[in-house]
């Protein structure tokens, strides 16, 4: 007893110390999307202000694949010392898990929660050259194509993956969706038309509405995006009852102590203050949201337990 006792004492001692030394080296954030996109363009501009908070580097790794469970796996075997950690879609991470039989992570028990990240809106965009300017025009003109519609996702259980599959439901589309490594990339073949349909972030659409080279006709959130105000979301124009929330969150692997947590947690926060990143991660139709590691953990069960239900529904299980 006298010896559990102690070294019970010993652990609780030691807990402020563990936070004191921590950063000892460079902390790496890896995103499971390619480089570009909203995921990886957030990820550096918190990584920029944590380094100057931190006093070490704070680098974006890409890794991506799988949809995401490259960058899963890698992080959750990586040492649980608070110096790599994922950045991840609570929707992919979630959704990958339920529906892949070989998948290398625990999406739930292989991981401690830091917090939420931000939250993000996606815009729905087709080719300029497609005669919809509705959502109710482009079901219709869909319906005429016997080999349906071809969506373009940047991974598996990615949220436009999801939206493709709740719109196929909702309208009865036939909807393919054509994987790609990240939303750059796809953008191409939708302005080129060689895909028709696809879920930019607004900060990715941008570029190609103002040139003309792609249109909006609904937006994939719970409201209008200000930018885009005679847009409806998707709700509105009468496609689908609701949308799933689109947020992204940061983890650490399993076993990292309780105080690096929650040192992780407290300047991914203070980043999410800093004036400069949330003129920028509002400018490209996000919006910072930096929860409590257990308001995540809690978040994480919900949307596991929910992309478990979506999967079976749909007999998306591989």
């Amino acid at each position: 007893m006298r010896f559990v006792l102690a070294a019970v004492a010993v652990l609780f001692t030691a807990a402020p110390g563990i936070a004191q030394d921590f950063p000892k080296r460079t902390i790496t954030l890896v995103v499971g999307f390619g480089a570009g996109g909203g995921t990886d363009v957030n990820a550096r501009l918190f990584a920029d202000v944590m380094s100057r908070d931190l006093k070490v580097p704070v680098v974006v790794e890409n890794k991506t694949g799988a949809g995401g469970a490259i960058a899963a796996t890698y992080v959750q075997r990586a040492e649980p010392d608070g110096h790599t950690l994922l950045v991840m879609s609570g929707l992919q991470h979630a959704y990958v898990a339920a529906s892949q039989s070989n998948v290398q992570y625990e999406p739930i028990k292989g991981f401690a929660p830091v917090g939420t990240f931000f939250d993000m809106i996606s815009v729905l965009s087709v080719p300029y050259t497609n005669p919809a300017k509705t959502m109710d025009e482009f079901v219709a003109w869909g319906r005429k194509k016997a080999d349906g519609v071809t969506l373009g996702s940047p991974g598996p259980g990615s949220p436009p993956h999801i939206f493709g599959i709740l719109i196929g439901e909702a309208t009865g589309l036939k909807i393919h969706t054509v994987q790609y490594r990240g939303s750059n990339d796809f953008m191409s073949d939708l302005a080129s038309a060689r895909i028709d349909v696809g879920f930019p972030t607004w900060g990715v659409a941008k570029s190609f509405l103002d040139d003309k080279k792609t249109k909006a006709l609904a937006i994939a959130g719970d409201t209008r995006w200000n930018e885009l105000p005679d847009v409806p979301t998707m709700t509105e124009a009468g496609i689908v009852k609701a949308m799933p929330a689109m947020w992204f969150a940061v983890l650490a692997p399993a076993g990292t102590p309780a105080p690096i947590i929650a040192k992780l947690n407290a300047a991914f926060k203070r980043a999410g203050e800093d004036p400069e990143i949330i003129r920028k991660v509002n400018a490209s139709g996000m919006s910072v949201h930096v929860s409590s590691p257990e308001e995540l953990g809690k978040l994480m069960t919900v949307e596991q337990d929910r992309m478990a239900a979506i999967v079976k529904q749909y007999n998306l299980r591989q």
